[in-house]
């Protein structure tokens, strides 16, 4: 019985070492990665048929080229663009997401980046803010009656 318990024990032991050996390995792996400055841009306030782009900017912090696929946004009204070509590593370029302004009301769209990232291989960006009517410009009407003079009832 106790050969038993002990091959037991010495199973567990080597089978916790294989374990910690992959896991230590697999952080030492090759590959890209990709780091973005920033994950959420606010717009703040801006009026309708305003400039609704913005970009993040990322970096390949990993030691292989980082390949981008074809990210995907929450709706139709948000429109990303992103390099085609590899990322080296140590380079960095952006990507850029453009929201329709065309309707009032309040912006929250996500865009999910994928990619061939060892960690992070989608990356969920963020834009935000509120899009306001333009006030209605006050239109000054002419008095027609300022500065004439009043008709001659006596005529």
């Amino acid at each position: 019985m106790k050969k038993f318990a002990l091959l037991i024990a010495v199973m567990i032991l080597g089978t916790a070492t294989l374990m910690a050996q992959n896991e230590q390995s697999a952080e030492n792996a090759n590959g890209p990665e990709i780091t973005f400055k920033k994950d959420t841009h606010d717009y703040g306030d801006i009026y309708v048929g305003g400039d609704g782009t913005c970009e993040f900017v990322f970096t390949n912090t990993g030691n292989e080229p980082l390949i981008l696929s074809q990210p995907r946004s929450s709706c139709g009204c948000t429109v990303p663009t992103w390099p085609r070509q590899p990322i080296l590593p140590g380079e960095s370029d952006k990507i850029s997401v453009t929201y329709n302004t065309a309707r009032p009301g309040q912006i929250n769209k996500t865009v999910t980046i994928l990619s061939n990232a060892k960690k992070n291989s989608s990356v969920v960006l963020r834009i935000k803010g509120n899009v306001l009517v333009k006030p209605a410009e006050a239109i000054l009407e002419k008095n027609t009656d300022a500065g004439s003079v009043p008709a001659n009832k006596n005529k």
